[in-house]
């Protein structure tokens, strides 16, 4: 939750840490112009206010067998709220689907689901998805290609870290808060 008490530093420590969440304090704190403690006891507010909600480490799909992304529109038979109700209990318990969202327009839900391959997504919509109660049509669409992927939220960009500079001293990695690689692709340095 957004409070009064949310200012442009907070903004620049959230930019840094969308990016990357393994930085250590003492760095966070050079790349943001505060000292250590104050920054820590920052970083804690924003935990304890829930708009840093969790930390995360994110995997390569394709490199653990994951390799086809589908996107699946689902409509129910009926928009009553125990078929709503149903049908969202049921995809919570399911690790394919990334992602469900309630939806406008023609579909009632759009899941996106990742799977190793095609039998897998056959089994996931057969076995699974066609069986629960309620569901009257389901469309997917394989993706081809991945364009442009990010979990980094839009941030005011005065205020999300873009100005911040590292002070002396800082590791390599984090010269400039606007250039670090992102959390799947930075490499510990050897």
């Amino acid at each position: 939750m957004l409070t009064n008490t949310t200012d442009s530093t907070d903004w620049k420590i959230l930019g840094v840490l969308q990016d990357h969440a393994r930085i250590s304090n003492v760095e966070l704190a050079r790349a943001v112009h505060l000292s250590a403690s104050p920054c820590l006891n920052r970083v804690r507010a924003l935990e304890r206010s829930g708009i840093i909600s969790r930390y995360v480490t994110l995997l390569d799909p394709a490199r653990i067998g994951l390799t086809v992304t589908v996107f699946i529109q689902v409509s129910l038979e009926k928009q009553v709220q125990t078929a709503l109700g149903t049908f969202e209990r049921a995809v919570l318990g399911r690790d394919e689907v990334m992602e469900c969202y309630l939806m406008t327009g023609d579909a009632d839900y759009l899941l996106r689901v990742v799977v190793a391959d095609v039998p897998a997504l056959e089994r996931f919509i057969v076995d699974f998805l066609a069986r629960i109660p309620g569901v009257g049509n389901i469309k997917s669409s394989f993706s081809l290609k991945q364009v442009k992927y990010k979990t980094a939220l839009p941030l005011p960009q005065a205020a999300a870290g873009k100005s911040a500079r590292p002070a002396p001293g800082t590791k390599k990695r984090y010269q400039r808060a606007e250039n670090l690689e992102t959390a799947d692709e930075r490499k510990p340095e050897p």
